[in-house]
């Protein structure tokens, strides 16, 4: 018996090793949709590092501005490409010819990125790039292996290393900064929660209206209940 138990652990081990190995883990995003500034800061790094491979169809400046004058003329001056008007499409000067030669297959569009793949699968992707000799571009991606996209953001992360630890379940790979980048760590990771935050709100533009109309509904859904409840006691009160 006490064999047959310790075989048992030994394979639920074995097994939680496999899995543990095959998931990486997932950083969580600090984000937040209704911060308008970041959203901001966060369509300005879409555009400075993503807009030239990807793009984002489903999106206009339009939809970056908040509404008034001031704020399309900040997006059109501070934020889209020059020569784009404030009715255009993200869309990328890349053409797929170029793409497929260059990267081996056409980078996604990425306006929905963010419902498919979600925030912290994001966050944890763009800070998992690590030096690869043997890749294309001299990178891999502890979140994405073998990706062919090459590391956007490494002039303000810098090169990060990937060193092997041994735990009690065997041996993981762990990112160590190996080389600094123009960014502190702070400012990266704050550049990185933008960016995140950006593509969440383009994936999702009406969210925040989305969640206060719901506060709206369910608190007339309340209130019409109570009132259904008072009526039904008022009718049904001669009935015992």
């Amino acid at each position: 018996m006490k064999t047959l138990i310790s075989i048992l652990l030994l394979l639920s081990a074995v097994s939680f090793g496999t899995n543990a190995s095959a998931e990486p883990h997932l950083r969580k995003a600090n984000i937040n949709p209704s911060d308008k500034v970041s959203l901001l800061r966060g369509a300005k790094h879409f555009v400075t590092y993503c807009l030239g491979c990807h793009s984002a169809k489903y999106m206009r400046y339009l939809r970056i501005a908040l509404d008034t004058d001031a704020d399309q003329n900040t997006v059109l001056k501070e934020i889209a490409p020059e020569g784009a008007g404030i009715y255009d499409q993200l869309h990328t000067a890349m053409n797929k010819r170029d793409a497929e030669k260059w990267f081996g297959v056409q980078p996604p569009d990425l306006s929905l990125i963010a419902r498919s793949r979600g925030a912290d699968w994001l966050y944890s992707y763009l800070t998992s790039y690590y030096i690869d000799e043997k890749r294309l571009f001299g990178v891999n991606n502890m979140v994405y292996p073998q990706t062919a996209m090459p590391n956007p953001l490494w002039q303000m992360q810098g090169q990060q290393v990937a060193k092997t630890h041994k735990t009690i379940w065997g041996e993981s790979l762990e990112l160590e900064l190996d080389e600094p980048g123009n960014l502190s760590e702070k400012e990266f990771d704050q550049l990185v929660n933008d960016l995140v935050n950006f593509l969440v709100y383009v994936g999702e533009p009406e969210q925040q209206e989305r969640k206060i109309l719901g506060r709206y509904v369910l608190s007339f859904l309340l209130v019409f209940a109570v009132i259904a409840y008072l009526l039904k006691r008022e009718y049904w009160k001669d009935v015992h």
